[in-house]
């Protein structure tokens, strides 16, 4: 089990340097991050200050140029890349800000898809799709296809598509950027209804408005953590995961 102290994620001293041949973009700079289990976290800041670079090193998307990154107490940069494929299908969740469903899939074969690449028997993802749809309040729409649903009917199919693996930690990239303000709310409400039930979530975002729904922000600009405002402390840690063997 994680030590709540040691955080579910932490990072290390992460920089992250893009090149060309004539261009040196340092998107993060010096990096420390402690996420810890039962969370909700923002990391706030304006336009290309490197809030999705660090949700994609976060996630296992992308690799750090240099620092030290661990999951669960697992150093990332030792592991091979099937066991960073593996961690990443069983320990993130993913939402983003364009949705990313399949078009020529239902609600429920979207949502679905994740479990199909664990080899998992019929039954049990015919189960655990149900149960995520009905936590969201999608359950009506399985049938349906991402055409056919408004905008922030899509984001919560996305994020019932994120939540069906049990993932450890829930990573949101500006996912009520493409929804009225009206919708966004109502993501983000359900974001917080997970995290109260035990999910761990990280969720970038420029919008102030939310910012005082998480219980810590953590403020990047150029690339560095200038700043942050709450703590762990500040609100008791429920359930560690929403992992259930």
């Amino acid at each position: 089990m994680t030590d709540p102290q040691q955080g579910l994620i932490r990072l290390e001293g992460i920089t992250k340097v893009f090149q060309t041949d004539e261009v040196e973009t340092h998107a993060l700079s010096d990096v420390h991050l402690n996420i810890l289990p039962g969370e909700f976290l923002f990391i706030a800041g304006p336009s290309g200050c490197g809030k999705s670079t660090l949700l994609s090193i976060l996630g296992l998307l992308d690799s750090p140029s240099s620092g030290n990154h661990w999951i669960r107490e697992e150093r990332v940069e030792e592991l091979s890349i099937s066991d960073r494929t593996r961690m990443r299908n069983r320990e993130i969740g993913f939402v983003f800000q364009a949705f990313n469903l399949i078009g020529d899939l239902s609600v429920f074969e979207n949502v679905e898809l994740p479990l199909t690449y664990r080899y998992m028997a019929s039954a049990e993802r015919k189960c655990r799709v149900e149960e995520v749809l009905q936590r969201v309040g999608m359950a009506h729409r399985a049938r349906h296809y991402p055409a056919q649903l408004s905008g922030g009917q899509q984001q919560r199919v996305a994020v019932a598509r994120a939540l069906v693996g049990r993932p450890s930690i829930l990573l949101a990239d500006e996912p009520t950027g493409n929804l009225d303000s009206k919708n966004g709310q109502a993501v983000v409400d359900l974001l917080a209804e997970l995290n109260s039930d035990g999910a761990t979530i990280c969720m970038v975002t420029h919008d102030p408005r939310y910012a005082s729904m998480a219980n810590r922000t953590v403020h990047l600009m150029d690339g560095r953590v200038i700043g942050q405002e709450g703590g762990a402390a500040n609100k008791p840690i429920g359930h560690a995961t929403l992992r259930m063997e």
